[in-house]
């Protein structure tokens, strides 16, 4: 066999223009996304109407919110040893499934438990989509345009939560607070089966785990892929070490950039989860109408689709983890100003907007950051573990988002104290550095290319 008998998947990937099939697969994992960012933000919407119907003060409502980003920490947790292991693809559809099933049920909660154990239910399948489809996305993009696409798919979770403002605000007056949590579960439902359908698995997992080369062959033709019937798909990989999935981020050099996406992570969404769950209590409490103040609450969303495409054509340009930590660094002084002033409803809806811009920005940057440190063969894990680590920062703030606004009277002193966290998220992704492991090629036998084992190991 010659060597232009072998194609390097990546390097193919990364050698070639956008396909119509990869827009294809951006397209599937941003509508996804969208599913996801509703239903993530939902309980916040409604969380005024709900408070309402069943006479709960805030301090009842704060475990509601908690018990949905606790189950998405355990499901992001789980989820990434597993999608290593069976596929992202089919991770990916069960987390669906989980999510859309469980929301529906909602619906049908009696008592504070109920939903409480309902939205934790709901939390496992949300945890796991959104790390499945940053890695999904990530291994079929090229690396040139790799951090903009990631950040284009991404957006769709902004724009999902954003919606779910305005959604929300138009069936809560006519059909009450279930016909939202209902919508939120039957859309992705009914989807599901045309992603079972067009949606490929990773071709970078496929060579890794040793999947027939037919398969392989298959998908790439779809994006637009010319190969013989000699044609070896193999992948330039770091050599992992045989250890747990979890350890090995730990290992050859990781665990600093680990731990620093980890913090990062955390403090970004310490921000944005207490200001998604609390933002329209917040409006509520400051004379806002229930319909406005879930308007307002959306706008932070919504700037998070603008700031993240910013951050992610910027983050093809320029250093990376500068342009992340910036937006983290202009989000804070957004925060600040907005706890510091005394501004009418207009401008506090102007700076809401931007704050989203910024920091949601950021945190969509870390999103296409993050899949790029880590190898395939653990990077499903990488990008969950970040998530479901990170999530304890969302459900600390969604917990006791209540307690807080009661400690601090008035929604201009909350907002000093996120700026808190959005300082350390800037200051901490600074000091990520990458990796550098020994690497392999990997999906081929060393008889087959003898020439190459004088210059890199082969599997």
């Amino acid at each position: 066999m010659s060597q232009n008998s072998i194609v390097d998947v990546k390097a193919w990937i990364d050698s070639r223009s956008i396909s119509g099939y990869q827009w294809l697969i951006l397209s599937l994992c941003f509508i996804i996304i969208m599913f996801d960012g509703y239903d993530a933000a939902v309980m916040g919407f409604i969380a005024p109407a709900l408070m309402d119907d069943w006479g709960m003060g805030r301090g009842a409502m704060g475990p509601i919110l908690g018990a949905a980003m606790f189950g998405v920490a355990i499901g992001a947790l789980v989820a990434g040893p597993y999608a290593d292991r069976f596929g992202r693809k089919r991770i990916l559809l069960i987390s669906i499934l989980c999510f859309a099933v469980f929301s529906m049920m909602s619906t049908f909660a009696r008592t504070p438990m109920e939903m409480g154990i309902l939205r934790f239910l709901t939390g496992l399948g949300l945890g796991a989509v959104m790390p499945n489809t940053v890695t999904l996305v990530s291994e079929y993009m090229p690396e040139r345009r790799r951090s903009l696409m990631i950040t284009v798919m991404y957006s769709g979770f902004n724009i999902g939560s954003g919606l779910g403002g305005f959604i929300a605000a138009g069936l809560l007056p006519h059909f009450g607070w279930k016909s939202v949590l209902f919508l939120g579960g039957i859309v992705p439902l009914v989807m599901l089966p045309v992603l079972l359908w067009i949606l490929p698995e990773s071709a970078m997992y496929m060579v890794v785990r040793n999947v027939a080369k037919e398969k392989i062959e298959k998908v790439l033709r779809r994006a637009g892929g010319v190969f013989s019937s000699e044609t070896k798909f193999v992948l330039k990989a770091p050599v992992i070490q045989q250890k747990a999935k979890v350890f090995q981020l730990f290992t050859q050099g990781y665990a600093k950039g680990t731990l620093v996406l980890w913090l990062t992570y955390f403090m970004g969404l310490f921000v944005i989860y207490l200001l998604n769950g609390w933002l329209p209590t917040i409006m509520r409490n400051s004379g806002f109408t229930m319909e406005r103040a879930a308007i307002v609450a959306g706008l932070f969303q919504l700037g998070g689709t603008f700031g993240g495409l910013m951050v992610g054509g910027l983050m093809d340009r320029f250093k990376a983890r500068r342009v992340i930590a910036l937006f983290y660094l202009i989000g804070m002084t957004c925060l600040l100003s907005q706890g510091i002033g005394n501004f009418g409803a207009n401008t506090l809806a102007v700076l809401v907007f931007f704050s989203g811009v910024c920091i949601n920005g950021a945190q969509t940057g870390l999103q296409a950051f993050s899949p790029a440190f880590y190898p395939t063969e653990m990077r499903a894990t990488g990008v969950c573990w970040m998530h479901g680590v990170g999530r304890t920062g969302a459900i600390i703030s969604s917990s006791t988002g209540g307690i807080l606004l009661g400690l601090f009277s008035g929604q201009n002193v909350i907002f000093l104290v996120l700026a808190v966290p959005a300082l350390l998220a800037g200051l901490s992704i600074l000091m990520h550095r990458a990796a550098h492991p020994v690497e392999m090629i990997k999906g081929i036998d060393l008889n087959d290319i003898p020439e190459l084992s004088r210059t890199m190991n082969v599997r």
